[in-house]
Protein backbone atom coordinates (compact mmCIF):
# COMPACT_ATOMS: atom_id res chain seq x y z
CA UNK A 1 0.00 0.00 0.00
CA UNK A 2 1.70 3.02 -0.90
CA UNK A 3 1.75 5.62 1.55
CA UNK A 4 3.51 8.69 0.93
CA UNK A 5 1.55 11.47 -0.33
CA UNK A 6 3.16 14.52 -2.13
CA UNK A 7 1.64 17.38 0.00
CA UNK A 8 -0.29 17.84 2.58
CA UNK A 9 -3.50 18.42 1.47
CA UNK A 10 -3.95 14.91 -0.78
CA UNK A 11 -2.56 13.10 2.17
CA UNK A 12 -5.92 14.29 3.97
CA UNK A 13 -7.98 13.78 1.26
CA UNK A 14 -11.23 12.06 1.62
CA UNK A 15 -10.69 11.93 5.43
CA UNK A 16 -11.39 15.18 6.82
CA UNK A 17 -15.45 16.40 7.55
CA UNK A 18 -17.48 18.89 9.41
CA UNK A 19 -17.81 17.83 13.15
CA UNK A 20 -14.85 14.89 13.48
CA UNK A 21 -12.17 14.50 16.05
CA UNK A 22 -9.06 15.17 15.42
CA UNK A 23 -5.66 14.21 17.71
CA UNK A 24 -2.72 16.67 17.28
CA UNK A 25 0.78 15.99 18.29
CA UNK A 26 3.30 17.69 19.61
CA UNK A 27 4.29 19.49 23.31
CA UNK A 28 4.16 23.43 23.55
CA UNK A 29 5.35 24.28 19.59
CA UNK A 30 7.93 21.55 19.85
CA UNK A 31 7.04 18.78 17.43
CA UNK A 32 3.26 20.24 16.11
CA UNK A 33 2.53 19.01 12.77
CA UNK A 34 2.11 22.06 11.69
CA UNK A 35 1.57 21.64 7.52
CA UNK A 36 -1.05 19.23 8.52
CA UNK A 37 -2.45 21.97 10.11
CA UNK A 38 -2.58 24.55 7.77
CA UNK A 39 -4.10 21.95 5.05
CA UNK A 40 -6.77 21.27 7.90
CA UNK A 41 -7.45 25.19 8.15
CA UNK A 42 -7.32 25.21 4.29
CA UNK A 43 -9.81 22.72 3.60
CA UNK A 44 -12.42 24.61 5.61
CA UNK A 45 -14.26 21.84 8.08
CA UNK A 46 -15.56 23.10 10.87
CA UNK A 47 -16.82 22.24 14.67
CA UNK A 48 -14.37 20.10 15.34
CA UNK A 49 -13.31 18.37 18.48
CA UNK A 50 -9.56 18.84 18.72
CA UNK A 51 -7.78 16.86 21.46
CA UNK A 52 -3.88 18.48 22.18
CA UNK A 53 -1.78 19.13 25.06
CA UNK A 54 -1.78 22.55 23.79
CA UNK A 55 -4.01 24.98 21.81
CA UNK A 56 -0.80 26.31 20.44
CA UNK A 57 -0.15 30.29 20.24
CA UNK A 58 -1.74 33.01 18.64
CA UNK A 59 -0.92 32.53 15.02
CA UNK A 60 0.82 29.30 15.45
CA UNK A 61 -0.09 25.90 15.67
CA UNK A 62 -3.65 25.19 16.45
CA UNK A 63 -4.01 28.99 17.09
CA UNK A 64 -4.97 29.25 13.36
CA UNK A 65 -7.68 27.01 13.66
CA UNK A 66 -9.06 28.92 16.37
CA UNK A 67 -8.88 32.30 14.37
CA UNK A 68 -10.80 30.87 11.53
CA UNK A 69 -13.53 29.26 13.96
CA UNK A 70 -13.10 26.09 12.64
CA UNK A 71 -12.57 24.52 16.93
CA UNK A 72 -15.47 23.89 18.39
CA UNK A 73 -14.31 22.07 21.21
CA UNK A 74 -11.14 21.42 22.99
CA UNK A 75 -9.48 18.77 25.07
CA UNK A 76 -6.10 19.48 26.34
CA UNK A 77 -4.65 19.87 29.63
CA UNK A 78 -2.69 23.49 29.07
CA UNK A 79 -3.58 26.31 26.84
CA UNK A 80 -2.44 29.34 28.31
CA UNK A 81 -0.42 30.88 25.97
CA UNK A 82 -3.12 31.83 23.75
CA UNK A 83 -5.24 35.13 23.52
CA UNK A 84 -7.74 33.43 21.02
CA UNK A 85 -8.82 30.86 23.08
CA UNK A 86 -9.89 32.87 26.49
CA UNK A 87 -11.20 35.19 24.57
CA UNK A 88 -13.55 32.60 22.77
CA UNK A 89 -13.80 30.03 26.11
CA UNK A 90 -14.97 33.64 28.03
CA UNK A 91 -17.61 34.90 25.56
CA UNK A 92 -19.23 31.29 25.61
CA UNK A 93 -17.93 30.14 21.87
CA UNK A 94 -15.48 27.45 22.87
CA UNK A 95 -16.13 24.34 24.71
CA UNK A 96 -12.83 23.21 26.90
CA UNK A 97 -12.72 19.72 28.80
CA UNK A 98 -9.27 19.92 30.95
CA UNK A 99 -7.24 17.26 31.78
CA UNK A 100 -4.64 17.13 34.65
CA UNK A 101 -1.40 16.34 32.16
CA UNK A 102 -0.31 12.49 32.68
CA UNK A 103 -4.17 12.09 32.57
CA UNK A 104 -4.43 13.17 29.14
CA UNK A 105 -1.43 11.01 28.00
CA UNK A 106 -2.88 8.31 29.66
CA UNK A 107 -6.73 8.73 28.17
CA UNK A 108 -4.86 8.39 24.68
CA UNK A 109 -2.59 5.50 25.83
CA UNK A 110 -5.51 3.57 27.10
CA UNK A 111 -7.68 4.29 23.83
CA UNK A 112 -5.02 3.15 21.62
CA UNK A 113 -4.13 0.10 23.66
CA UNK A 114 -7.91 -0.65 23.63
CA UNK A 115 -8.81 0.44 26.92
CA UNK A 116 -11.87 2.04 27.22
CA UNK A 117 -11.57 3.70 30.76
CA UNK A 118 -8.95 3.40 33.90
CA UNK A 119 -8.91 4.59 37.40
CA UNK A 120 -6.85 7.21 38.80
CA UNK A 121 -5.98 8.73 41.73
CA UNK A 122 -5.29 12.21 39.88
CA UNK A 123 -8.49 14.76 40.46
CA UNK A 124 -10.05 12.90 43.58
CA UNK A 125 -12.36 15.62 45.29
CA UNK A 126 -11.87 17.99 42.74
CA UNK A 127 -13.99 19.35 40.07
CA UNK A 128 -11.98 16.75 37.44
CA UNK A 129 -13.62 13.96 39.25
CA UNK A 130 -17.09 15.79 39.01
CA UNK A 131 -19.74 13.71 37.59
CA UNK A 132 -17.48 10.75 36.51
CA UNK A 133 -17.34 7.32 38.70
CA UNK A 134 -15.59 7.21 42.08
CA UNK A 135 -14.15 3.48 43.53
CA UNK A 136 -12.49 2.87 46.30
CA UNK A 137 -9.25 0.54 46.04
CA UNK A 138 -7.19 -0.89 49.32
CA UNK A 139 -8.35 1.94 51.11
CA UNK A 140 -8.11 5.20 48.42
CA UNK A 141 -10.24 6.60 46.20
CA UNK A 142 -9.51 6.65 42.58
CA UNK A 143 -11.68 8.32 39.41
CA UNK A 144 -12.74 6.60 36.44
CA UNK A 145 -11.40 8.54 33.33
CA UNK A 146 -12.09 7.07 29.97
CA UNK A 147 -9.75 6.51 27.26
CA UNK A 148 -9.43 8.51 23.95
CA UNK A 149 -9.69 7.50 20.28
CA UNK A 150 -9.84 10.03 17.40
CA UNK A 151 -11.46 10.12 13.89
CA UNK A 152 -7.42 10.83 12.55
CA UNK A 153 -4.48 11.71 14.25
CA UNK A 154 -1.85 13.77 12.46
CA UNK A 155 1.71 13.87 14.35
CA UNK A 156 4.78 15.21 13.62
CA UNK A 157 8.24 12.86 13.61
CA UNK A 158 11.66 13.42 12.52
CA UNK A 159 12.55 10.60 10.49
CA UNK A 160 10.55 7.78 9.15
CA UNK A 161 10.39 5.63 6.26
CA UNK A 162 8.14 4.57 3.38
CA UNK A 163 6.55 1.69 5.52
CA UNK A 164 5.81 4.38 8.29
CA UNK A 165 7.92 3.68 11.23
CA UNK A 166 8.35 6.93 13.10
CA UNK A 167 11.57 8.12 15.33
CA UNK A 168 10.82 11.26 17.29
CA UNK A 169 13.70 13.72 18.79
CA UNK A 170 13.59 15.10 22.30
CA UNK A 171 10.35 17.06 23.57
CA UNK A 172 8.43 16.11 20.14
CA UNK A 173 8.39 12.63 21.35
CA UNK A 174 5.82 13.89 23.93
CA UNK A 175 2.21 13.01 22.86
CA UNK A 176 3.30 12.34 18.90
CA UNK A 177 4.00 8.61 19.78
CA UNK A 178 0.43 7.44 21.82
CA UNK A 179 -1.20 9.96 19.81
CA UNK A 180 -0.57 8.27 16.59
CA UNK A 181 -1.75 4.66 18.38
CA UNK A 182 -5.14 6.18 19.17
CA UNK A 183 -6.22 7.68 15.58
CA UNK A 184 -8.57 5.64 13.54
CA UNK A 185 -6.34 6.96 10.47
CA UNK A 186 -2.93 8.33 11.52
CA UNK A 187 -1.14 10.71 9.07
CA UNK A 188 2.47 11.34 10.06
CA UNK A 189 4.71 14.32 8.67
CA UNK A 190 8.24 13.54 8.64
CA UNK A 191 11.80 15.77 8.45
CA UNK A 192 13.47 12.85 6.81
CA UNK A 193 12.20 10.64 4.67
CA UNK A 194 14.08 7.14 4.41
CA UNK A 195 13.86 3.78 2.53
CA UNK A 196 12.72 0.90 4.70
CA UNK A 197 15.60 -0.76 6.73
CA UNK A 198 17.36 2.52 7.04
CA UNK A 199 16.19 2.98 10.47
CA UNK A 200 17.60 1.12 13.10
CA UNK A 201 14.93 -1.30 14.05
CA UNK A 202 15.83 -0.56 17.87
CA UNK A 203 15.51 3.47 17.37
CA UNK A 204 11.72 2.96 15.76
CA UNK A 205 9.39 4.11 18.10
CA UNK A 206 5.87 4.18 16.13
CA UNK A 207 5.91 0.84 14.13
CA UNK A 208 4.54 1.73 10.65
CA UNK A 209 1.37 -0.49 10.68
CA UNK A 210 0.33 2.74 13.00
CA UNK A 211 0.66 4.74 10.56
CA UNK A 212 -1.87 5.44 6.87
CA UNK A 213 -0.16 8.05 5.22
CA UNK A 214 2.84 10.09 5.25
CA UNK A 215 3.91 13.74 4.08
CA UNK A 216 7.74 14.70 3.73
CA UNK A 217 8.39 18.13 5.15
CA UNK A 218 12.05 18.53 4.90
CA UNK A 219 12.06 22.27 5.76
CA UNK A 220 10.11 22.08 9.18
CA UNK A 221 9.45 25.42 10.98
CA UNK A 222 10.76 25.18 14.25
CA UNK A 223 9.31 27.40 16.25
CA UNK A 224 10.61 29.20 20.64
CA UNK A 225 7.59 29.75 22.15
CA UNK A 226 9.24 31.88 24.33
CA UNK A 227 12.55 33.11 24.26
CA UNK A 228 14.70 33.57 27.20
CA UNK A 229 18.09 34.85 27.09
CA UNK A 230 20.46 35.96 30.10
CA UNK A 231 20.84 39.85 30.07
CA UNK A 232 24.48 41.13 29.21
CA UNK A 233 26.71 42.53 31.18
CA UNK A 234 28.55 45.56 30.28
CA UNK A 235 32.43 44.26 29.74
CA UNK A 236 33.50 47.81 31.61
CA UNK A 237 31.61 47.33 34.44
CA UNK A 238 32.99 44.54 37.46
CA UNK A 239 31.10 41.80 37.84
CA UNK A 240 30.48 42.73 41.71
CA UNK A 241 30.76 46.20 42.48
CA UNK A 242 29.58 46.01 45.73
CA UNK A 243 27.85 49.22 47.97
CA UNK A 244 31.40 51.64 47.19
CA UNK A 245 31.48 51.55 51.09
CA UNK A 246 34.09 50.48 53.46
CA UNK A 247 33.18 48.58 56.42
Amino acid sequence: MRKVYPDARSALAGLLRDGMTIMAGGFGLCGIPETLIYAIRDSGVKNLTVISNNAGIDGVGLGVLLETRQIKKMISSYVGENKTFAQQYLAGELEIEFNPQGTLAERIRAGGAGIPAFFTRTGVGTVIAEGKEVREFDGELYVMERGLVADLAIVHAWKGDTEGNLVYRKTARNFNPVMATAGKVTVAEVEHLVEPGQIDPDHIVTPGIYVQRIVHVPNAVKHIEQRTVRKRTDPATPAATGSGKEV
